[in-house]
């Protein structure tokens, strides 16, 4: 019998964008976790320092400004972005190799980067949305990671992402983490038996 998901020789790619506090990471672990045999996520290089518990080459690739530029000028990047004063950017190498393993690549990216690939990159682009931007500011004050000044930073371009939404495939809301994730996994098992991509 074959299983519900892994049955394509080469894997796609899946691009999650969503503003910051909206679980966006915590969905793509899931999945990760439920199917690691079906799943990789895409691992980012940027210029921001290490947040507390973050590992180097895990979490993120942790460059300095000067070895970014040089692999922007190289023509590296499949998409990169200044975020919140620091650089961001996923290397073209490193998901084409994950893709020839069989395996599903989730580049977890902002709209900006997300944007900027469409039409470059053949994917399967999902927009995970808060339920209000009162209950995302609440959640953001939770993490207590950030000033004021911040978050209301984020707020304001949390606003402009949503906008952005109407470019993806699919939205998800995510006021209840378990309802999310369901039909995060509904939608890529669903794409995975879709004849015509």
């Amino acid at each position: 019998m074959r299983p519900l998901l892994g049955n394509v020789n080469k894997g796609f790619a899946i691009v999650v964008s969503a503003p910051a506090g909206t679980g966006k990471t915590t969905l793509v672990r899931m999945l990760i976790d439920e199917f690691p045999e079906v799943f990789t996520q895409s691992i980012s290089c940027t210029t921001r320092p290490p947040r507390q518990g973050e590992i180097d080459g895990k979490d993120y690739v942790f460059l300095i400004d000067s070895a970014f530029q040089k692999r922007i000028d190289r023509g590296e990047f499949l998409e990169h972005a200044q975020v919140f004063g620091h650089h961001y950017g996923t290397l073209k190498e490193t998901v084409e190799e994950q893709r020839s393993t069989g395996k599903h690549v989730i580049l977890v990216i902002d709209t900006q980067g997300a944007l900027a690939i469409m039409g470059k990159l053949k994917a399967l682009f999902v927009f995970v949305a808060p339920p209000s931007i009162e209950i995302l500011k609440e959640r953001l004050e939770k993490r207590q990671t950030e000033s004021e000044e911040v978050i209301q930073k984020r707020l304001a371009w949390a606003q402009y992402e949503m906008d952005q939404a109407v470019h993806y495939d699919y939205k998800i809301v995510n006021d209840d983490l378990n309802t999310a994730y369901q039909v995060l996994k509904s939608i890529v098992i669903a794409e995975e038996h879709k004849i015509r991509h």
